[in-house]
């Protein structure tokens, strides 16, 4: 049975083309949607382009007919702009008639009272799901992309094997997939951790190297840098995808402690400072709550992004508290900052630039969209290599949760692609208390 879907404001600043998905069904957008969207058009954010787009794209749909009436969607279903108002089915006493959100309800309520087809309301915000539910209007979440986090790509996992395995993998640093009794479920750059059968402590760690059929031992097993060592085998997994330099893109997802941004920003020390393999480390945050730009705060750019890459300067102060002078060839911090050689940034100024050859670290990217992640990656030059590191837990967008931001979405599509390695981090190693604090508060 067809349905009528009545559109929230916040579906279409969250994903522009969702109108699009909703099959042979109706799409009613109250016209205080409209009157929203308008107000969101000029901002420089990801919420004003997702704003300008939608609008951009009801605007050729007005070529069709008059949005008032109804034009057809290539889906097969209907758009509909809506202008009746909240008097044609007032609400109950305590909702506010003027507020947008209870507009869109009583829009919802007059089309559930005059129609005899089901009519679904259809929003990002609980409240207003809630508030739906109350009224014995049936809400749902916008959930095209969504993927359960409890079964997400972990990146590495445990293999029993025969007696004799273990002992042939170190003696030839490798095993021929061929030849090896394995899931041949195993993805390019997975992890494993090769267990005896016969002696459960007989281990041995190692990358899956699907170009060359092998299982092949950690090329950087146990390195020390900055002076800092991997602590426990997700660590180690971890260290050794980030100083490969054939795999570009890498996600390191877990929660609080378990080193996730230390590792990147050593690495990428490494590979700048030291090894002067790409040109520059660049680390990104988002601006998050609600996505603002920093246009708002007073101040110049640098005093406007410090309270939000404290935790960056902090981490990068470390890792320099930890080497010499001589042995970085007499740079300090400050000075491959003011160099522009390591420089920190909001994410809002990456939009519009091709960035060749740079090691470019995304921090609590659990706080992107889809869209933002694709937006990033695609901004990726000749030579760039992309970590993006993230706490599923940890989800300060009021519009994403842990099955639907781009981070969970990202690993989930891009596992098995030769380029990509990710490792599911789970043991904090900042303090016991830390750990115990992050897996039960």
């Amino acid at each position: 049975m067809k349905k009528f879907y009545i559109f929230d404001t916040n579906v279409l600043l969250h994903e522009p083309t969702s109108m699009f998905d909703f099959e042979d069904n109706t799409v009613v957008l109250p016209i205080v949607v409209i009157e929203e969207l308008d107000t969101f058009k000029k901002r420089e954010d990801q919420v004003g382009r997702n704003s300008r787009q939608v609008s951009n794209a009801l605007d050729d749909l007005r070529l069709q007919g008059s949005l008032s009436e109804g034009v057809d969607l290539p889906s097969g279903g209907k758009l509909v702009i809506e202008l009746k108002h909240h008097e044609l089915a007032p609400l109950p006493e305590g909702f506010a008639q003027d507020k947008a959100d209870n507009r869109i309800l009583a829009l919802a309520l007059y089309y559930k009272q005059k129609s005899s087809e089901p009519v679904v309301l259809v929003s990002k915000d609980l409240n207003l799901r809630i508030k739906a539910d109350a009224l014995g209007i049936p809400a749902e979440d916008y959930e095209k992309n969504k993927i359960d986090p409890e079964v997400l790509y972990k990146g590495h996992r445990e293999l029993k094997v025969k007696f004799g395995y273990v002992d042939q993998f170190y003696k030839n640093g490798e095993l021929p997939l061929s030849e090896f009794p394995v899931d041949p479920t195993l993805l390019p750059n997975e992890f494993v951790m090769l267990t005896d059968e016969t002696n459960p402590s007989h281990t041995g760690l190692a990358r899956v190297k699907r170009k060359k059929d092998i299982i092949q031992k950690l090329t950087f097993d146990n390195p020390v840098l900055w002076g800092i060592k991997p602590k426990n085998r997700e660590q180690r997994f971890g260290l050794d995808i980030l100083l490969d330099d054939d795999v570009k893109l890498i996600s390191l997802v877990g929660m609080a402690g378990t080193g996730k941004t230390l590792l990147a920003l050593a690495a990428g020390l490494e590979k700048v400072v030291r090894e002067e393999k790409y040109q520059k480390l660049f680390v990104v945050k988002p601006l998050v709550p609600l996505g603002r730009d920093i246009g708002y705060l007073p101040g110049e750019v640098e005093e406007k992004l410090l309270p939000r890459m404290q935790s960056i300067q902090d981490n990068l102060d470390f890792l320099f508290s930890n080497v010499s002078h001589s042995d970085i060839e007499g740079s300090d911090l400050e000075d491959l900052m003011d160099a522009g050689i390591v420089d920190i940034q909001a994410l809002t100024y990456i939009r519009g630039r091709s960035i060749p050859n740079v090691f470019i670290i995304v921090d609590e990217a659990q706080n992107l969209t889809m869209h933002e992640v694709k937006t990033i990656i695609t901004r990726a030059g000749q030579g760039t290599k992309l970590i993006f590191t993230g706490d599923l837990g940890q989800i300060d967008n009021p519009y994403l949760d842990a099955t639907s931001n781009g981070l969970a979405l990202m690993v989930e599509r891009m596992k098995g692609q030769g380029l990509y390695g990710h490792v599911m981090f789970s043991k904090g190693e900042r303090s016991e208390l830390a750990e115990l604090a992050a897996q039960i508060l």
